[in-house]
């Protein structure tokens, strides 16, 4: 990857990002659950191809409506634990923005990234940019750490929301909370 930075959001990953394919990620859940002795369940294989086939940074209980428009049957625990053993298979992440609530995001690519956050409607931007790692790097050599892991989250307003337009993901949110 250049210099450039490369972002994402609800549209997909980082441009130029080795990618595992929804089935390739759902063929490693069934592993996970194999070498867990668990049972493949219909519900359990909805839930991850849902979670799968999801581009955003996801709650518990967004996730949870989801899965119910496809299975009506599925329970929120079952999602929750579910979304558990996706997360110590390695195949979600877990993080906290602002809102402190718990969202996943597929990990879909071996990559380190960033977030950008608005703070009005919530959009979330991942990006890569190999500059600030660089500086990140010099910056903790110059101070005498050894970085083991990092997280940078930026806050700010969206182009949309500076704008006046509502951007796709509020608008989802708004219409899918009404849902409940």
């Amino acid at each position: 990857m250049t210099a450039r930075a490369a972002a994402t959001d609800v549209m997909g990953p980082p441009i130029g990002v080795n990618q595992r394919t929804q089935a390739q990620r759902f063929s490693a859940f069934k592993d996970a659950l194999r070498e867990r002795s668990l049972k493949s369940t219909s519900q359990r294989d909805d839930i991850a191809r849902v979670f799968f086939a999801n581009k955003r940074h996801i709650s518990v209980e967004e996730l949870y409506r989801e899965v119910k428009q496809v299975n009506p049957g599925v329970g929120y625990a079952t999602v929750y634990r579910t979304v558990r053993l996706l997360r110590e298979c390695g195949l979600a992440a877990e993080r906290h923005f602002h809102d402190g609530e718990a969202r996943f995001e597929n990990v879909e690519h071996e990559h380190h990234h960033d977030h950008l956050i608005c703070e009005r409607c919530g959009r979330i931007v991942e990006f890569a940019n190999e500059g600030i790692e660089r500086l990140q790097e010099q910056v903790a050599h110059k101070l005498g750490f050894v970085i083991t892991r990092h997280k940078m989250e930026i806050y700010g307003v969206c182009p949309e929301c500076r704008s006046g337009r509502v951007p796709r993901t509020a608008s989802r949110r708004a219409r899918d909370s009404s849902q409940t």
